[in-house]
């Protein structure tokens, strides 16, 4: 079974995340198979002589199963600093590829996203969930540092929305999400989220490839999402703290490793 699957319908593509006996937590092994996804996506995008299509210009991300993203399989990397480190290498390199995919990337969230799942909700261009949806960003719970997500939070909601939600931690409803703007859409039940992503999807499929892809272009060099080296340095910031006996032994005790 593969971990990641990919579908391309012409303009339209989606990219589902199929680790749902374990809420499609991110593991060594999913990230991985994400990363080749999205490199796949990169290359029928990438211009050449040889091309005859511009590849698909939208892409729909969302979650097998009840969870869209429980967020990192903390339990897979405890006690071990090397495999944390590459965990959250992985993540960061996850959100920068696909912040940078020169399509629309809309995140259909199906059922929770924590943390570093809420962050990929986050790094993508449009979301849609639904009411009573549970998502948000419990790292400092936990004793993690969430800063991974934090640069894509930032740009998401401003500095002052992403401080109030990163450092009071915890979970909020799909409908808290949308009023702090972490989504751009928020319907009132799970029944409703598939005919709401097919007629935004559709909308966006309907529009110019060209010009979806220019203005994305733009708007990344504009807020900053070009920048790797802050990612990278998250990255490490994160590993560090994840790797403190202080929060080994408080992530021992709250997984019952």
């Amino acid at each position: 079974m593969s971990l990641a699957t990919l579908s391309i319908d012409g303009p339209l593509a989606r990219l589902t995340i199929n680790r749902p006996e374990q809420r499609n937590a991110l593991s060594l092994e999913l990230l991985t198979a994400l990363h080749v996804r999205v490199d796949e996506l990169t290359a029928m995008t990438t211009p050449s002589p040889e091309r005859t299509s511009a590849g698909p210009h939208v892409l729909a991300l969302t979650g097998a199963g009840k969870a869209f993203c429980a967020g990192m399989d903390l339990k897979a990397v405890l006690g071990s600093a090397e495999r944390s480190r590459r965990l959250l290498v992985l993540l960061a390199e996850l959100t920068y590829k696909l912040r940078r995919l020169p399509m629309v990337v809309v995140a259909v969230v199906n059922g929770p996203a924590i943390g570093g799942g809420c962050g990929l909700v986050t790094v993508c261009d449009l979301q849609l969930t639904f009411t009573d949806n549970k998502m948000g960003f419990p790292e400092v719970d936990m004793g993690v540092c969430p800063a991974v997500v934090a640069p894509w939070l930032v740009r998401r909601i401003g500095p002052g929305r992403a401080r109030q939600v990163l450092l009071s931690g915890g979970l909020m409803s799909g409908a808290e999400a949308h009023r702090l703007g972490m989504v751009t859409e928020c319907v009132p039940t799970i029944t409703d989220l598939a005919p709401a992503a097919e007629a935004l999807l559709a909308q966006l499929v309907a529009g110019s490839a060209d010009a979806l892809r220019a203005t994305k272009g733009l708007l990344n060099t504009l807020d900053g999402s070009e920048d790797w080296n802050t990612l990278e340095d998250a990255a490490k910031l994160s590993a560090d703290v994840l790797n403190t006996p202080e929060t080994q032994a408080m992530l021992t005790k709250k997984l019952g490793a």
